[in-house]
């Protein structure tokens, strides 16, 4: 990923800050309301045409209160491979999580990594899984698959 991922809410309102000064603002206020966090992170795509479309997601999950979330998205012209664009996708939520991990340890807040990739063979996208799964596990966040990946399986599907 050349440039950075440009946020917004899920209104379409741009975040204002940088993701690092958005995300803590998010977890001050949430703290000061008395609510936990844990955050997913994950990104989708669809061919439309020539183009891949990526969707990547942050989900606020509030403890037993919801949750909220950031969006950036994204197309490009080119012709790719089903497994390229599973770890693509996947690329562009470990780079999310990677710049955030050490904010949210310091506010100790469980991180997920959501790969939209099914986890029965019989699926066109578990030729990634085990690709996906030892990059996600490897930067040291937990992994998620279908069905348990809502954060790219329903989240960032819906903004694709």
């Amino acid at each position: 990923m050349e440039k950075e991922l440009k946020w917004r809410r899920l209104n379409g309102e741009p975040l204002g800050d940088e993701l690092l000064a958005s995300v803590e603002k998010v977890i001050k206020r949430e703290f000061a309301l008395g609510n936990r966090l844990k955050v997913c992170i994950g990104s989708d795509s669809q061919v439309k045409g020539g183009t891949v479309e990526y969707a990547t997601v942050i989900v606020f999950l509030r403890e037993k209160k919801g949750g909220f979330m950031f969006v950036s998205s994204e197309s490009k012209t080119h012709n790719i491979s089903l497994k390229e664009r599973m770890i693509t996708e996947v690329a562009r939520s470990v780079q999310v999580a990677y710049s955030l991990c050490d904010l949210l340890d310091k506010y100790s807040i469980e991180l997920e990594v959501h790969a939209d990739i099914n986890t029965d063979p019989e699926f066109p996208s578990n030729v990634a899984l085990k690709e996906a799964m030892g990059y996600i596990k490897g930067m040291g966040f937990i992994f998620k698959a279908k069905p348990n990946a809502f954060a790219s399986s329903c989240c960032a599907d819906k903004m694709v």
